[in-house]
């Protein structure tokens, strides 16, 4: 699938693809003297990351009308296609300027052995269903506390349990992206804290040991353990699998609720802009979309939902200066 000019979410969103048109600079056109940064990630629609759920024909259709500039690939849905179908799919994707983001990780690592080793064996077949259309990014999250194991018990049994998987992925040219989980409220709720910063996840990963790893970065997460853009400098922009774009209520940070977010650039409470620029620092050229486990967003109809989400994503690229 073609790579999106790194203009076109700026260029195609609102409600119609009118709304942006003020701010956007195709190539080949005349530009300001002091061009905004350039940008290669790009904006996608994830349904499921705003409390809705759909087809992926559905996503599709949201997606194209509210200017966003990727989906959420669908590895069950793949699965059921021929080879003709999913090209002819494939096909109207690129027409439409539509890129993968990452796929979920369908493997309950977090609980006992034997609801891993389950879904481990299904493992090969969603692998090979994202394979074939071309999806490589996958990614999770870890929980960040347990009240059964020390955190060294903890970081062994990620560390094998994720290193199955990973293999598994690699099998299939795919990569795997983990992310840290930092509210206070979250990992203080458990006797054993565990990984809930970018450097711990960091060693996680090494543990793990396979070249097929990444980081999936959450502007919430960072934001509650209190990280900087010189911790986003560490990463290179090929160390990152998928990002989420949040913003947070005013509460002090021991009362950030892991459940209870705001959509990108609604607070301002979020240094939006110090994120993304670190993330163009970086070159990262892969998915982002928002994840604000919002209440009064999930009250609205599906398609108010989807454009106000579009509105805030585009607000955050503005103020981040970005096109």
């Amino acid at each position: 699938m073609s790579k999106l000019t790194r203009r076109k979410f700026i260029a195609r969103t609102g409600t119609g693809l009118a709304a942006f048109q003020a701010t956007n600079t195709s190539r080949g056109r005349a530009t300001p003297a002091r061009a905004a940064p350039a940008r290669k990630f790009y904006a996608i629609l994830s349904l499921g990351r705003i409390g809705f759920s759909g087809t992926f024909e559905q996503s599709v259709d949201l997606a194209r009308k509210y200017g966003f500039e990727g989906v959420d690939p669908d590895a069950g849905f793949f699965a059921r296609l021929s080879d003709a179908d999913l090209k002819r799919l494939l096909d109207d994707l690129a027409s439409k300027n539509l890129e993968f983001g990452a796929a979920g990780l369908p493997v309950e690592f977090r609980k006992d052995e034997a609801a891993f080793s389950q879904d481990l064996k299904k493992l090969p077949a969603a692998a090979k269903a994202l394979e074939r259309a071309g999806v490589w990014r996958v990614s999770t999250w870890v929980l960040p506390s347990s009240n059964n194991l020390t955190y060294l018990q903890n970081f062994r049994t990620h560390a094998c349990r994720l290193r199955e998987c990973a293999r598994v992925l690699a099998d299939h040219g795919q990569r795997l992206g983990l992310e840290y989980v930092a509210p206070r409220t979250f990992w203080r709720g458990e006797r054993h804290p565990f990984v809930h910063t970018l450097s711990e996840m960091k060693e996680l990963l090494v543990a793990i040991g396979t070249d097929n790893l990444g980081i999936q970065l959450d502007s919430w997460h960072w934001y509650n353990a209190e990280e900087t853009a010189s911790d986003l400098r560490t990463l290179r922009g090929s160390d990152v699998m998928t990002v989420d774009l949040n913003d947070a209520p005013r509460l002090p940070l021991d009362q950030q609720a892991d459940d209870r977010r705001e959509l990108p650039a609604s607070t301002g409470v979020i240094p939006v802009k110090e994120f993304l620029g670190a993330l163009v620092e970086i070159g990262y050229d892969g998915p982002i979309q928002a994840e604000p486990f919002n209440a009064r967003l999930r009250s609205l109809p599906l398609e108010q939902a989807v454009a106000s989400t579009a509105e805030a994503v585009r607000k955050a690229f503005e103020e981040a200066g970005l096109t």
